[in-house]
């Protein structure tokens, strides 16, 4: 095995016990991204340099008992919507072309605190606005679609590029890509991840995360990024947590809702099956099922995009005035459509959401997570822009992959997706678990419980 396809957990136990340097770590890495980056394109950035210097740095300050936690010495990537002091954030496209940060976010100051080493900055949708990343391919599939907007994060991890890597999600941004690349992708509580420095699709919908290959891995990231910042209207004054789950696989006594409506319709067949039979295997480890309602479902899409449209529309005000011509067509339609939209729509939205928090809460007093799938399909092909269910029904790609993942942004909770299978095509399928305000602990725990019991997973191999 070369060292760049050890998990996060499993590297920060070999250059603990100094049987690996960072700096084989990072050049193992770096050789990687030569390989196989020209063909999926998951980078906007690559800083060989700089991650050779810090390796190095990391190797010195271990030598000499300056260890800082299992993140020293890690390579990692950052979506392109994170300011790193110095470093170009475009965003994915030229309206920031040339815009470099002044300063560190506060997610990337924590990480360099923690002795992270930085590969490179991500792809993302331009500005976070699309669920697909056109410019990056899929890590198991190049003619595939790598789920977005986070899809240059979760493709370095899937490939072997990065040992773990931030994404952002405002309506399944991060758990998309990780599920349709096979990887695994955490959406904290709304406001437990600061957000100072990272550029915004939609304020009261963001979130910040980590994209990794293992459960362990994310405890192990969120650990490190959670944490309270006056910097972020948004953000919880939580108490400071170990979000690493500990080894073990037994779940008696935890409750595991599974919806009867809204999460299983129209939904890929396959997809369906890999993830049932997650859910009975967290049954077969204890846990008890039990059967539940999706509130207000005919909703959800509405206050989704009754929230993110005008949102986004503000923050680009600007710009989309007086450059317009340098945003992508698709995200342009999109950014011009909440100029029109009503303040009476937006004002309807967030009561929407108001009362659509407060069913969920009740929902989840019955419950200690609730398993669904992550996306209702696989990666579809690139130049494909709709998907027609068995009932004939047409739905646009976007529209279906933002359709299971976005009420959690909507109510806030966290939400974790993780690999369950892949479909008979061999392209990966994910499953969601979703739990209280600040319950990352526990969708950890089920999480890490059920990865235990399936065999090691090997990093994609597209390239």
């Amino acid at each position: 095995m070369q060292p760049y396809e050890l998990s996060l957990t499993a590297a920060a136990d070999e250059i603990r016990e100094r049987r690996l340097s960072p700096v084989e770590l990072t050049d193992s890495v770096l050789e990687r991204i030569a390989q196989v980056e020209p063909h999926l394109q998951a980078y906007v950035t690559i800083g060989a340099e700089h991650a050779r210097r810090a390796a190095h740095e990391a190797a010195h300050d271990i030598a000499a008992g300056r260890y800082r936690g299992p993140l020293h010495g890690i390579p990692m990537g950052l979506k392109d919507l994170i300011d790193v002091a110095g470093t170009a954030t475009s965003a994915s496209s030229r309206v920031r072309a040339d815009h470099h940060a002044s300063a560190d976010s506060t997610v990337a100051a924590r990480l360099k605190e923690a002795g992270a080493v930085l590969a490179g900055k991500t792809h993302t949708h331009e500005f976070a606005y699309g669920l697909t990343t056109p410019q990056t391919h899929n890590a198991w599939d190049r003619s595939r679609v790598a789920g977005g907007s986070s899809g240059g994060s979760a493709v370095a991890v899937a490939s072997g590029m990065a040992t773990f890597a931030l994404g952002t999600d405002t309506g399944g941004s991060i758990r998309v890509p990780a599920a349709l690349n096979g990887v695994v992708g955490l959406k904290p509580t709304y406001g437990l991840v600061p957000r100072h420095g990272v550029t915004s699709l939609s304020w009261s919908l963001d979130h910040v995360g980590p994209i990794t290959r293992t459960v362990e891995d994310a405890g192990v990231v969120l650990s490190a990024l959670a944490g309270h910042d006056p910097r972020d209207p948004a953000s919880l004054t939580a108490p400071a947590t170990d979000y690493r789950p500990v080894a073990g696989t037994d779940l008696t006594g935890l409750r595991v809702g599974v919806p009867r409506t809204y999460y299983f319709d129209h939904i890929d067949p396959e997809v369906e099956a890999a993830v049932r039979r997650a859910i009975d295997r967290l049954q077969a480890l204890g846990a008890r099922l039990v059967e539940v309602e999706t509130p207000m479902t005919r909703y959800i899409q509405a206050t989704q995009w009754g929230l993110m449209v005008p949102e986004a529309t503000a923050y680009h005000q600007g710009t989309l005035r007086t450059v317009p011509e340098l945003y992508r067509d698709d995200v342009r339609i999109l950014l011009e459509a909440g100029e029109l939209m009503p303040a009476g729509d937006y004002l309807r939205a967030q009561r929407s959401r108001t009362l659509m928090r407060q069913e969920w809460a009740r929902m989840l007093q019955e419950v200690d997570v609730i398993a669904v799938p992550t996306v209702p399909a696989t990666a579809v092909e690139a130049d494909r822009s709709t998907i027609t269910w068995a009932d004939g029904t047409v739905e646009d790609v976007s529209d279906a992959y933002v359709r299971l993942s976005s009420p959690a942004n909507i109510t806030g909770v966290p939400s974790l997706s993780l690999p369950v299978g892949h479909d008979m095509a061999g392209l990966p399928i994910g499953m969601q678990l979703l739990g209280r305000p600040l319950g990352e602990s526990v969708l950890l725990r089920v999480g890490h419980a059920y990865e235990q019991t399936q065999p090691a997973r090997d990093l994609a191999h597209a390239a």
